[in-house]
């Protein structure tokens, strides 16, 4: 994988878009509309619906399902009783079993309502959000259909009809609507069995700890309930604000209203699976028992890896919008005399999360220009014979003067720079000095020195980690003050060095600070892991005392920290993570709001997490003192040096107040409207006392469990990629087992493969990245599992049988009927006439083989790998221009780039477009070189970097032709590291 920097680039805090940390879907709310004094009379809400299809229905009323499950007067279904006699079953075991037994049993039986809800229900919803596998299903068994099964059609009515209001009716509702009903059945019985199969297995092994002293207990006990109320109210709120729709993924059958951000889910990311699992370890707290705070920790966790597998996914998938990479957008140039600049939320940034490694800004901008352009609009001028591509076409395109673009701006400015080890090069001589300098200070560290004493060793140590510290923070944070304020480390470098253009002092400035800070922060880590093993000792007795409670603490506040500095770098990007913008002036002035910091103005205060989670594990007052300074020297730094600098750009642009903050002073709010009206003033005025100190609690403390392990979607997304890409290349090895049995009563005569207008006794030939059309014949009753794929020529022995992997070159006869690599039985028209089925497919983008040369088509039965028809030689020929010259070059990549990006119109370039005219300026286009062009993906990129090694013999990584992303300035990089590469 590369490098690529987040979706947002600015250090500034970005809000405008949706996310995968939003809310996942809310109907529309009458949250957003309701008055704030109620109504004798409220009519009620209409809301419609819509199928994939495109049948728009009115959406009947749901009742809750604790209301329909315990009220005696809802009439009960089949599905309620079974539900109700699971749970009398729970009880019934838990009052009659042993103590041990009992433990043991509700320690399995919420393990298997546990995999049910998150393995369970999860793989379901996968499939139905991908394919309407379970709308599918229900119409392919006909379960509501009056033809072909009219009793259990009948039986399903009768259960639904009982559980709705009178505005439901049965035969008007489309299928899925239905079949949203029939599953939220399911989930009702998995949900409630699920947290009764906890609750009783926190209550066999209730025990009360002892050694305690009763100010302990009673600070258990409230906790405990403290904890179990808060989860209560996070529950109701989520479920006010996404009502049935929501809490019962509604979205995946049918649409009903949009994103919305509202209460709660203002609060935390994903509340209903981050805080709203609060009372899980609050009733550990009253339990006492360690079992279950470990069932708390993995029941949690199971939750989040159904957040991260299917949910996260599903909101991407449905709700989701791609963004080109490497997009120049315009960053209009900011007025240092503007102190508090207009600031409009937009998602602007997203085109700053690209792959940096260049330099070079557009040709087209910088060739021709002249000594009035700005000292940003270019920064080296090339050496060496120029060769200008359109010398006399670009005036009508510059004749506005064309601002810097954020993509060649983060370019410039960042090559790939060493992220602590992110990104780390051998062969790049800052790299390995830091390597080896780390290696010595850690080895130097770690070993005991055998001639201190453990009092002198430790002395060391701790202030080892202080100086780093103080380094860090203190040090660095003073000199990046200076530089915010009279812009001390350009001036230093324009000063004492020369430079052909004052921009590169700049560059410089910015480069040295990067590594600075970069060995700053690694040596700081490096100093105080030395003081933490030396004063870490195994505990003798983990069961006893609180040795377990200290671990788990420390490891969930590890956890907190990897959490945070991993969210908000997905926000800051590489830009913010160095402080970017007290160097870069051509940022725009606006402030947007996103992924962590929708919730807190600066997470960065939970940096400090992983230092007192280790001075929890290790329990010694040391770390703690580190950990303590740190973070008062954090909390300096952000006072003193980075809020300061926003002030100076933004003014009073800047929120006021998180979202975590405001949502706790609504409620405060609302409950003191609720106290003053039946308990007098005395307390709405304590309400308003405990409201006004959540800013102070907020800026002062760091709330260590607050969105704990939310989103741990990018390790386990790497984690599933790998296994993925394994299991694929593993596939060479168990072709063999797959391979019909009945292959001898089929005749491989009757399949035949053939290419659309080729001249037999010529060889088949496409150009690389061409698309490939294959026509088929088959007898009539073949597999609709036939399958054709394309392989090297020579790769497969045998004829008979494919025995390698497609690499994913492959297509279905039949596209509809696939889901992903697996097929799936859907009922198909009877089209085919005679004893012969003919058709086509069509080998595209990933499918293609994107290496030139010799390879052979196949025809497979029934999804296996046994071969009935091939067509070969097939060649795919890259057309290599015959001299190597600008011009020349420039043609090539006006022919494979367009190939190489699938012919998008959204991402070639304007130049390569059959259409387009350079007389004619289009207001959407005149801020835009004809010749840049965007990806969807790396590999993209990587096809074109395959390309150009195949015809140059000149090898770039993909984040380099990235950062390019122009055809002119492509060309010319291919000149210039072709002359600097030619050998005598």
């Amino acid at each position: 994988m590369s490098t690529t920097p987040p979706k947002s680039g600015l250090r500034q805090r970005v809000a405008g878009k949706n996310s995968s940390d939003s809310l996942r879907i809310e109907s529309p709310s009458p949250r957003s509309s309701r008055p704030n004094s109620p109504s004798k009379h409220v009519e009620p809400e209409v809301v419609w619906g819509k199928t994939p299809s495109g049948q728009v229905f009115r959406v009947p009323t749901t009742h809750d399902v604790l209301t329909a499950l315990f009220h005696p007067k809802y009439p009960k279904s089949h599905f309620d009783l079974v539900n109700l006699g699971l749970l009398g079953l729970q009880l019934v075991l838990f009052f009659t079993l042993p103590r041990h037994t009992s433990q043991i049993f509700f320690g399995i039986y919420l393990a298997f309502w546990r995999l049910a809800y998150d393995a369970g229900l999860g793989w379901v919803l996968t499939k139905q959000s991908k394919k309407k596998w379970m709308v599918r299903e229900v119409a392919k068994r006909g379960w509501l259909d009056q033809q072909n099964r009219p009793n259990v059609r009948e039986w399903i009515r009768r259960q639904l009809v009982g559980k709705m209001g009178k505005d439901y009716s049965f035969d008007e509702l489309p299928l899925e609507y239905n079949t949203w009903l029939l599953f939220r059945q399911l989930v009702d019985i998995i949900l409630i069995n699920d947290f009764l199969a906890y609750t009783m297995f926190a209550f066999s092994w209730f025990r009360v700890p002892e050694g305690l002293s009763v100010s302990v207990h009673a600070c258990r006990w409230i906790g405990g309930i403290a904890l179990i109320l808060f989860n209560f109210w996070v529950k109701t709120e989520a479920h006010h604000v996404v009502k049935d729709y929501g809490w019962y993924w509604g979205d995946v059958f049918f649409q009903r209203g949009a994103l919305v951000f509202d209460g709660v889910f203002e609060l935390a990311p994903h509340p209903m699976y981050s805080v709203g699992y609060a009372g899980y370890y609050g009733l550990s707290l009253i339990s006492g028992s360690y079992a279950v705070l470990l069932a708390s920790i993995m029941v949690h966790a199971a939750q989040f890896g159904f957040l991260v597998l299917f949910e996260n996914p599903h909101i991407e998938r449905y709700y989701g919008q791609r963004k080109p990479i490497a997009k120049r957008s315009p960053v209009p140039q900011r007025s240092s005399s503007v102190s508090s600049p207009v600031v409009t939320p937009t998602a602007s940034t997203a085109a700053l999360a690209s792959f940096p490694d260049s330099d070079a800004s557009t040709p087209s901008i910088t060739e021709g220009d002249t000594g009035t352009e700005s000292e940003f609009d270019t920064e080296t001028e090339m050496d060496g014979p120029t060769t200008t591509r359109i010398p006399n076409t670009t005036n009508n395109l510059n004749e506005k003067k064309k601002l810097m673009s954020q993509h060649d701006l983060m370019t410039r400015y960042f090559r790939r720079d060493l992220l602590i080890w992110k990104n780390f090069d051998i062969l790049r001589a800052n790299d390995v000095l830091l390597f080896l300098a780390l290696t010595y200070s850690l080895g130097s560290t770690l070993l005991p020195l055998a001639s201190l004493s453990e009092h002198k060793r430790l002395g060391l140590h701790f202030a080892h980690s202080i100086f780093w510290v103080a380094v860090q923070i203190i040090g660095l944070g003073l000199l990046l003050h200076e530089q915010g304020q009279n812009k001390f480390l350009v001036r230093h470098y324009v000063k004492n060095y020369h430079y052909r253009n004052t921009a590169e002092a700049v560059t410089e400035a910015f480069n040295n600070w990067k590594m600075l800070w970069n060995g700053a922060m690694c040596f700081s880590y490096a100093s105080f892991a030395g003081l933490v093993w030396n004063t870490y000792t195994v505990p003798s007795e983990w069961a006893g005392g609180f040795s377990l409670l200290r671990h788990t603490g420390g490891i969930a506040l590890v956890g907190l920290h990897i959490w945070a500095t991993m969210e908000s770098y997905e926000v800051l990007g590489v830009f913010g993570w160095f402080f970017g913008d007290f160097f870069m002036e051509q940022v725009p002035a606006h402030l947007d709001y996103t992924g962590i910091y929708r919730y807190l103005n600066n997470p960065d205060v939970m940096g400090s997490a992983v230092w007192f989670g280790m001075a929890l594990i290790s329990g010694s007052k040391l770390v703690l003192t580190v950990a303590l300074f740190r973070h008062l020297a954090h909390l300096w730094f952000l006072a003193s040096v980075e809020n300061p600098h926003m002030q100076k750009l933004y003014g009073d642009s800047l929120r006021k107040e998180a979202g975590f903050v405001k949502v706790i002073k609504n409620a405060a709010s609302k409950n003191a409207r609720i106290f003053e009206g039946k308990a007098g003033k005395d307390l709405g005025r304590v309400a308003r006392e405990v409201k006004g100190t959540f800013d102070k609690v907020y800026d002062e403390t760091v709330d260590v469990v607050e969105e704990f392990l939310a989103k741990s979607r990018p390790r386990i997304s790497e984690v599933v990629q790998d296994t993925k890409v394994l299991l694929q290349q593993s596939r060479e090895r168990l072709v063999i087992t797959r391979i019909a049995s009945n292959i001898s009563q089929l005749d491989a005569q009757k399949y035949q493969l053939s290419i659309p207008g080729a001249v037999s006794g010529q060889p088949v030939t496409f150009h690389f990245g061409e698309p490939i059309t294959v026509e088929w014949r088959a007898p009539k009753l073949h597999s609709r599992k036939d399958w054709i794929g394309i392989y090297r020529l020579g790769a497969n022995k045998s004829a008979s049988v494919t025995k390698i992997a497609s690499l994913g070159m492959w297509v279905p006869l039949y596209d509809e009927e696939w889901d992903g690599d697996i097929p799936v039985e859907v009922k198909h028209p009877d089209t085919a006439t005679g004893d012969w089925e003919t058709g086509t497919v069509t080998f595209k983008s990933g499918t293609l083989p994107w290496t030139p040369g010799r390879y052979e088509i196949r025809y497979h039965h029934d999804g296996k790998y046994n071969v009935m028809a091939l067509l070969s030689p097939v060649e795919v020929y890259l057309d290599k221009p015959a001299q190597y010259t600008f011009d020349a070059i420039y043609a090539f990549l006006k022919r494979v780039v367009p190939l190489c990006l699938d012919s998008d119109p959204s991402l070639i370039p304007l130049s390569c477009k059959p259409d387009f005219d350079l007389s004619v300026t289009l207001p959407d286009t005149e801020e835009r070189d004809p010749d840049d062009f965007n990806f969807w993906s790396e590999r993209q990129a990587k096809r074109i970097s395959g390309a150009v090694k195949e015809a140059f013999q000149v090898e770039y990584a993909p984040e380099v032709v990235v950062a390019d992303a122009n055809l002119a300035s492509l060309a010319r990089r291919i000149v210039d590291s072709r002359m600097l590469l030619a050998t005598t």
